[in-house]
């Protein structure tokens, strides 16, 4: 029967005439350390020095070449890796020779693999029929090959490659005719995209001239200039800004103009021979004939300097920041006067407008004195954009008004005053009553209304009421109507307080501060008014009696409004109670829109995170589950729905929050929310947030620090 040929006999010895090839590197298994090889060669390499030679066809400078390389033999698996270093400008394709692997004896020895006993210095080792010559080695490769016994023969060394040696010769040879280098890339490098900037004028006024002005450019990175004009409007020039194109400038231009090829890199000295065919050359290396032209440098251009452009005086009269920093730097300048080339221009004569003359409005009659053709006045329709109604926000400002008279009949007249923030106008109405004589409707058009006291014509617009000019408490005239505005409605309060920076009467720290400095040196006296009318001691005060008391104490220096605003803002109002079902309704709208459907897995964890299976859970770890899931809700509300089925402290009653929010098997109708809305039909009647009591402990806590 056929065996395999590397199937030993009886005992494990070879049979007659078999060559079984090694299984370990150099020791047999159960000799020196009991790590494997990976572990206790890891990351050590012996690097050998040598070189082969190799033979060169078909060329006169050379028959062979010594090419270097380096052998390194990896002790953890007996792998060997040949490189050649790669030289600069070789022209051969160098670096790795042959890949890392364990490289097979030569013939007939080709069944066993190299070792490390293979190696050593000056001894010639081939790998697949290439005669590789080891020369040296690296300090640990010795130390590593002592430490095994091995003698170490001296180091050799690697023949000299006779074109590599011609070939550094040449190089270290001189030219008999060299090329003047002339490096201008550091310039390019260094000063790229730099550009000095001058402001210059030229004096060109000839009969059929003027003066220009000019721009000049001087590019730092190759001395170059460029100019170009400033085109004023109306001129009649040319709408070509470019002056002098760029490149350099000579100083002695255009008397001394040099012919095309009269200026050259190089100069050349005729030897011998007729000019023309036969005659022979060197590079003028003194340059005896070389034309030298002069260029503008940044050292000549500064502030009141004169250039020559081709003919044209140029006078440098101002520099831009960069440049005054760059002359600054370079050369030391501190002085950059400017010089003065522009003739002062004349006052201009100041614009008047004719006044008024009573034809349609005043912004009318000013647009007919702006133009020849007269356009209609534009509105501001940014602001009308901004303030016009949207949705629920009316941005009518609505006040209680009544005639400032003593006529006993007007008296009792009760008007509506609508300010529209979109135009500025006011509009007045007049509620109807029965049996007052009065027939009521419309007492105003809605228009703009000037502010008394003010000359019909006149070239100045007319002033006319804003929003900040009405108030609760206010005496307005409207086209000689005198009127008190004694209410407004709760949009209007709302809407002042919103926007405090603009209304100072709401403005809570404004009035608050005013209260503080009246009352600084009459605090007990507040005091003692606030005790005598508060004999309860329950630091709760009818609004009533509130308002007369700061009437009666600051001796009317507080406006109606005022005392409103403080009235709001220290108020005692009553928290109305949520209804359960009414914020699940909401709730569950909100999931229904974003599509909230994961019930069932909500429910799973709160069941997995109730260690005690008693169906209650902690505030905080249900709403880290439910921020988690990235319930779609608010986290305030979050917060009030969970507090709802908060019992026992802080535990939550997961069960009955998940049956709640469980949109498709307990759907709740959905429920109309009441906001504070326009209604269009209001005729002053007291509104349903309006101030009952206000909390007198906290304002005096606020003015005078007081505490009982």
């Amino acid at each position: 029967m056929l065996l395999g040929t590397e199937k030993t006999g009886i005992g494990g010895e070879p049979l007659p005439g078999q060559n079984l090839k090694p299984k370990f590197s150099v020791f047999p298994k159960g000799v020196g350390s009991d790590a494997p090889s990976w572990v206790a060669f890891d990351k050590q390499v012996l690097s050998f020095d040598a070189y082969f030679e190799e033979e060169v066809h078909q060329r006169r400078e050379e028959t062979y070449r010594m090419r270097q390389c380096k052998i390194y033999f990896y002790l953890e698996d007996d792998t060997i890796q040949v490189v050649e270093p790669e030289v600069k400008n070789s022209g051969i394709p160098q670096g790795t020779i042959i890949r890392r692997h364990r490289i097979p004896l030569p013939a007939p020895n080709d069944d066993q693999f190299f070792t490390v006993d293979h190696f050593n210095l000056s001894k010639d080792i081939v790998f697949y029929s290439k005669i590789y010559r080891i020369v040296n080695c690296d300090e640990f490769t010795r130390n590593f090959l002592r430490k095994l016994g091995v003698r170490i023969n001296p180091s050799d060394t690697v023949p000299p490659d006779a074109y590599l040696s011609t070939r550094k010769k040449m190089e270290e040879m001189q030219p008999l005719r060299p090329y003047e280098r002339i490096d201008t890339l550091k310039q390019f490098l260094e000063h790229n995209r730099n550009v000095l900037r001058f402001y210059c004028f030229w004096d060109d006024t000839t009969p059929f001239g003027d003066s220009r002005e000019l721009f000049l450019y001087y590019y730092l990175a190759d001395d170059t200039v460029e100019i170009l004009e400033v085109i004023p409007a109306n001129s009649g020039r040319d709408t070509t800004p470019v002056f002098l194109h760029r490149g350099k400038l000579p100083k002695s231009s255009p008397q001394n103009v040099l012919q095309p090829g009269q200026t050259t890199a190089r100069t050349v000295l005729n030897v011998f021979g007729p000019m023309g065919h036969g005659g022979r050359y060197i590079l003028d290396n003194l340059k005896t004939g070389a034309v030298y032209e002069e260029f503008y440098k940044d050292c000549d251009l500064t502030i009141g300097a004169a250039i020559n452009v081709w003919g044209r005086k140029v006078i440098l009269c101002n520099c831009d920041e960069f440049t005054k920093n760059y002359y600054k730097t370079k050369y030391g300048i501190e002085n950059f006067t400017p010089v003065q080339y522009k003739a002062l221009q004349p006052p201009k004569a100041k614009k008047e407008i004719p006044p008024y003359n009573g034809f349609g409005s005043e912004e009318d009659t000013l647009c007919s004195c702006m133009a020849l053709l007269p356009k209609p006045p534009q509105r501001d329709f940014k602001k009308f954009m901004e303030k016009d109604r949207n949705g629920l926000e009316s941005n009518v400002l609505r006040f209680v008004a009544k005639l400032d008279t003593d006529n006993p009949i007007d008296k009792e007249r009760k008007f509506i005053v609508s300010f529209f923030l979109s135009d500025d106008t006011i509009c007045v109405f007049e509620p109807q009553e029965r049996n007052s004589g009065m027939i009521g409707g419309k007492f105003l058009e809605r228009s703009r209304v000037k502010k008394p006291g003010q000359q019909l014509f006149k070239s100045e617009l007319s002033e006319y009421f804003r929003p900040e000019d009405l108030f609760v408490g206010a005496r307005v005239n409207f086209n000689g109507f005198l009127f008190i505005l004694v209410d407004a409605d709760e949009y209007v309060f709302n809407y002042m307080e919103r926007n405090a920076n603009e209304f100072p009467m709401s403005d809570i720290s404004v009035i608050t501060s005013k209260l503080r400095r009246i009352g600084e040196t009459k605090s007990r006296e507040i005091k003692q008014h606030f005790e005598a009318n508060d004999p309860a001691g329950t630091s709760h005060m009818p609004y009533e009696i509130f308002r007369n008391l700061l009437v009666d104490i600051y001796e009317k220096q507080l406006t109606e409004h005022e005392i409103m605003t403080i009235g709001r803002y220290f108020s005692v109002r009553e928290k109305p109670e949520t209804d359960l079902g009414f914020l699940t309704a909401i709730a569950q709208e909100q999931l229904k829109k974003n599509s909230f459907e994961n019930f069932s897995k909500l429910s799973d964890v709160f069941v997995y995170n109730d260690k005690d299976r008693n169906g209650w859970l902690s505030l905080q770890k249900t709403i880290t589950i439910c921020k988690a899931f990235r319930i779609p809700l608010a986290d305030d509300f979050l917060r009030v729905l969970l507090e709802k089925h908060t019992e026992n402290g802080d535990q939550v009653n997961y069960m009955s929050l998940v049956a709640g929010l469980n949109w498709r098997e307990n759907p709740i109708p959905a429920q109309k929310t009441t906001p504070i809305k326009y209604d269009p039909d209001w005729s002053g009647q007291a509104t349903a947030n309006a101030v009952n009591n206000v909390n007198v402990l906290l304002l005096l806590d606020d003015l005078f620090g007081i505490q009982k």
